[in-house]
């Protein structure tokens, strides 16, 4: 990965797509300090100002900001190539350390464990990055990928990370759950041969590595879906798909892409209890993903409770902090887990 270098900026140009936005920004600028120096109808606005342009930006509704623009400078050199919104280039500016921290990706790893017994059936691991003396999240992260027009390139660095630094971690026998963003491959071919790579070179048994539709991920294209889980299936691992319930996973998704695994939306588990309304609906969820060969994965469980109900409804895995929190080596249940399954 290479975005670009925000440091080297020189100015950048700011144009206006009418005459009511250019005499709006033209205000604004003055208002905040700003030069209002003009070059080809754009706003020339130096390095030293770019710690204003937050503020401008804040005063343009959300319909107006696509038509406000921004062109690079460096030196006397103007990149047309990366000519972008300017809430994109705000965003590019006050994110400049994602670079250099993308370079020093970690990975925690959370237990997902088998209900049955208590067993820890694998790990997902959880991208983060070492970043001025503290850790960077996958939040902060992938947002950043995606105003540095970098989502592609930081989404095959991380799973590669996480097979190179995480796969050999694993106890006998466990999977790896790993994360992928389907919008960021446009060939599985192509896009997903580092990968393969990355997990020959670890000795990696694919049959221990599960791909992960991540949860924010709302990927209309079926038919390309299902080639990316083909080919991940095709090289021996196995595939989930998260959030069901949640509206982007739906039914129609889990019939015509039948992955081994699917994890139920944390909202559907939040606070469930006996009397509560949403029981036959994990019910029937469970049921269903049952009778298509598809086993679940009950997610955000922070109770002893909600432990007990998800089991009770027959969920095959859990994971959450009442089970084990993210931590940079594998750490096994928590205690208050482990007392759960050794309790009579």
């Amino acid at each position: 990965m290479q975005p670009l270098d925000c440091g080297a900026l020189t100015a950048l140009l700011l144009h206006a797509a009418s005459r009511h936005l250019h005499r709006k920004l033209a205000l604004l600028l003055a208002a905040h300090g700003l030069p209002l120096e003009v070059r080809d109808d754009a706003f020339v606005i130096p390095a030293s100002g770019f710690d204003r342009l937050a503020d401008v930006l804040a005063a343009f509704s959300g319909t107006e900001r696509p038509d406000l623009l921004a062109v690079p400078r460096t030196g006397e050199r103007l990149d047309l190539w990366h000519v972008a919104p300017l809430e994109q280039w705000v965003g590019r500016l006050s994110s400049g350390w994602f670079g250099a921290a993308s370079e020093r990706l970690r990975f925690h790893l959370q237990p997902i464990v088998e209900l049955g017994g208590g067993g820890v059936y694998g790990y997902e691991a959880l991208v983060r990055a070492e970043w001025g003396g503290q850790l960077i999240g996958a939040g902060p992260l992938l947002k950043a990928a995606a105003t540095h027009g970098q989502s592609r390139g930081f989404d095959a660095h991380a799973r590669r990370g996480a097979i190179q630094q995480a796969y050999p971690l694993l106890g006998p026998g466990q999977v790896l759950f790993i994360n992928f963003a389907p919008g960021v491959v446009y060939n599985p071919d192509i896009c997903l041969q580092t990968t393969f790579e990355t997990c020959r070179e670890v000795g990696a048994d694919f049959s221990r590595l599960l791909f992960e539709v991540t949860e924010s991920e709302a990927f209309p294209d079926l038919r390309l879906l299902r080639a990316i889980l083909e080919r991940y299936r095709a090289e021996g691992a196995r595939v989930a798909l998260d959030d069901l319930g949640a509206g982007h996973t739906s039914l129609t998704y889990l019939a015509e892409l039948r992955p081994d695994l699917v994890k139920l939306d944390r909202d559907l588990v939040r606070g469930l209890h006996g009397d509560d309304p949403r029981v036959p609906l994990v019910s029937a969820l469970v049921r269903y993903a049952h009778d298509l060969g598809i086993q679940v994965v009950a997610e955000g469980i922070e109770t002893g409770g909600e432990l007990r109900m998800v089991a009770e409804l027959g969920a095959d895995y859990a994971q959450g902090y009442f089970l084990g929190r993210p931590a940079p080596q594998p750490g096994g249940l928590a205690p208050q887990a482990a007392r759960f399954w050794a309790a009579p």
